[in-house]
């Protein structure tokens, strides 16, 4: 998980986003204020940053060029103005990403986690256990296994936090990625699926654990 600067001044929307991020195990600071957030950007660089366009003060794009004379932070650039040239000039300046408003805090959650995986492909590494977001491949026993997409993300989303346990709304988020229409009901069915095809290359074992009434749990 990353620490992730939230740059935006409607409260309502900041408080909700700020909620979602903390959910999905991320560090999140949050200013209203162009100039402020390009402050902390410099004293203390984040792994990410989610930026609004329309900013009292400094804007998003001025904010965006700022960062990109000294740091390739990954940007999520956000924003109500949904013309193609506003999205145009958001890339140009040196945004990774780009959401229009409203959005949904799970997509951008969504965006988020598929940014840091194009920019620090993971790798997780264990006795039994081998994921390369890099590659997007998983390995158990030494053996190749074929996923989903979706069985994909929800593998190596607990493999990177071995042992902590991820309730169903995370999974749900972690499960979504590219693929907006995964819901809450899938969550178990996909979880089965994975333990079928771990156990044929681990009969006996159980990497993926219940964890009753609070969601599951991988110990590799």
């Amino acid at each position: 998980m990353a620490a992730v600067v939230l740059v935006e001044d409607e409260a309502d929307l900041s408080a909700i986003v700020m909620d979602y991020l903390l959910a999905a195990g991320h560090e999140p600071r949050c200013f209203a204020d162009g100039a402020q957030a390009l402050a902390q950007v410099r004293a203390s660089p984040p792994g990410l940053i989610v930026l609004d366009l329309m900013l009292p003060g400094l804007d998003g794009l001025s904010v965006c060029r700022a960062v990109r004379d000294f740091s390739q932070v990954p940007i999520i650039m956000t924003t109500a103005k949904v013309e193609e040239i506003d999205r145009l000039l958001g890339l140009e300046a040196g945004a990774d990403d780009y959401l229009c408003k409203p959005y949904s805090p799970r997509e951008l959650i969504a965006r988020i986690a598929a940014v840091l995986r194009r920019v620090h492909g993971q790798r997780v590494e264990a006795p039994r256990l081998a994921v390369d977001d890099a590659s997007r491949t998983v390995r158990v026993a030494g053996q190749a296994l074929v996923l989903t997409a979706t069985e994909y993300n929800l593998l190596a989303t607990m493999a990177r936090r071995p042992g902590v346990i991820f309730s169903r709304a995370q999974l749900l988020d972690a499960a979504a990625g590219e693929n907006l229409d995964v819901s809450d009901r899938a969550i178990d069915s996909h979880i089965k699926n994975l333990r079928r095809k771990l156990a044929a290359s681990l009969p006996g074992e159980e990497l993926i654990q219940s964890v009753y009434g609070l969601g599951y749990r991988v110990e590799p």
